[in-house]
This record gives C-alpha cells, structure tokens and sequence, in this order.
C-alpha cells in the first residue's frame, strides 16, 4: 500500500486591503509583521495583500523534523494566496523571501504579474553561509548576537549616528528580543539557497532593490539578481539590511511606485 505524506498545514497569514493581489515573502528569522509589518497600511491601500508567515515564524506553529526548502516555501505561499482567493498577484521577496519569490515566478509562472526583490538572496555566497551559521550559534549568546545584528544588519552610517543612549537601547532590546522557533532552518535555508541559474527565466517587470551598506546579505547578491532577471532594474538604498527601519520614507516610495507604474501589466503567460 503506498503512503503519502499529509498535506501541510495552511500558513498563518495577514491579510489587508483591497484591489489586484500582492503576496509577500518574508526573510529568515522574522515574520510577515517584522519585515513587512512597516509598509503594510501604504500597500493595503493599493492592493488585497496576503502576507504568509513560515513555520516558526509569527503565528504559524513550528514543524519539528520537517524538511523546508525553496519549493516548498513556494508552493505554501502560492497556497495561502489561494486560499486568499487571489488569482494572479504581484510578488515582493525581502532577503530570503527574495529567492522565495524567484521561485515561486518560475514555479507558477502563469500567477505572478510583477516582481520585487528587496535586499535579496540570490546564492552562491561561501561568505553569507558562514554568516548565517555564525548567527545560528550566537543565538545561544543573545548579548554576542545583539551586537553582531547592530555589525551587519544594520547600515554602518545609520549606526554611527545613533546617539550613545539609543546606541545602548538598541543593543539591550535585541539581546532580550525572542529567537523564532523556526530561526535555526530559516538562516540554514538562506545560507544555502540559489536561484542563480533560474533568474533568465523570470519573465515579469522586475525591480531589485539593493541596500548598499548590507553587511549582511552583500549588496553583490542584489545585483546578481538584477544582472540575471531580464530587463529587471536597479533601484539603491544607503542602508543596511534593515531598510524598513533605517530608511522608511524611500523605501516605501520605491515600492508603491513599482506597484502602481505596473498596476496595468497583464498577469504571465
């Protein structure tokens, strides 16, 4: 008798707004809140937005011995946009959710009208595997990973400003923030992914958005991205990997205008 695996559980997500649909990927360690949570009133107001969270992230429960890789990501959030009754969407991937997206556009081509990759992973990094290993093991130092964080997620200017009380402010409330239950595979999974050979076969506007002074995620990933994606353009922040924190204000005019410059583009063939 053959046994099939049972399906998996539908991802918890958030789902606001009104309008064509716009499904976001969010990256690894944070949540569709986190990551997103910053831009979700301004995108709501043009667009019915479902915003997945991955196992051990945000609401949805962690899966134990569960294997999670880019297709299966794919395939749930495709799932939960579904379920959300949308039939073709927009797509925004910010860090790992960037090769997500990459995916879920050359997994189900036909869905996805337009694509936008925030800060990205594209692969092939020996130096961003060692990085997310590191970051898995100073999850057990929270004081060692707090600092790290503020060292190569945050931008270097936008943190040599920051006054000495903030400076320590910061320092103390990522020490004391929780890790996600689904951190440890999430960074494992970013560390590995590669999209690299996939990327001639997007075939969607496509706007990359590279944060320059990413210590994390290098700002070379992001021009992978766009070198490989055909006709993709090449938008720059001065900031880190964090933009929704350090630069809000033009963040949020790149994306909204990608969205509404392609709002008449036709879903994929």
């Amino acid at each position: 008798m053959t046994t099939h695996p049972a399906p998996a559980a539908p991802l918890a997500r958030t789902v606001r707004g009104t309008g064509p649909g716009l499904l976001l990927a969010h990256g690894a360690g944070g949540s569709a809140h986190d990551n997103w949570g910053p831009l979700l009133d301004d995108l709501a107001a043009h667009r019915t937005v479902v915003a997945p969270d991955y196992p051990g992230s945000g609401d949805s429960p962690d899966e134990p011995g569960t294997p999670h890789s880019l297709d299966e990501l794919a395939d749930r959030l495709v799932a939960a946009a579904d379920e959300a009754g949308l039939a073709g969407f927009d797509l925004a991937g910010y860090s790992l959710g960037a090769a997500v997206a990459v995916r879920i556009a050359t997994r189900h081509p036909g869905r996805v009208r337009s694509l936008l990759l925030l800060a990205g992973v594209a692969g092939g990094s020996q130096r961003l595997r060692l990085l997310a290993d590191q970051t898995i093991a100073l999850t057990e130092h929270p004081a060692l990973w707090a600092d790290q964080s503020l060292a190569t997620a945050f931008g270097r200017t936008w943190v040599d400003a920051l006054p000495a009380e903030r400076f320590a402010a910061w320092r103390a409330a990522l020490a004391a923030t929780p890790v996600p239950a689904g951190f440890r595979w999430q960074f494992e999974l970013a560390g590995r992914a590669d999209v690299r050979a996939e990327l001639a076969g997007v075939g969607v506007p496509t706007l990359v958005v590279s944060t320059t002074e990413d210590g994390l995620v290098a700002p070379e990933q992001h021009r992978a991205l766009a070198r490989g994606i055909p006709g993709a353009r090449l938008a720059e922040l001065a900031s880190g990997h964090l933009p929704m924190v350090e630069r809000l204000p033009e963040l949020r005019d790149l994306v909204v205008g990608f969205l509404t410059d392609t709002a008449a583009e036709p879903a994929a063939a």
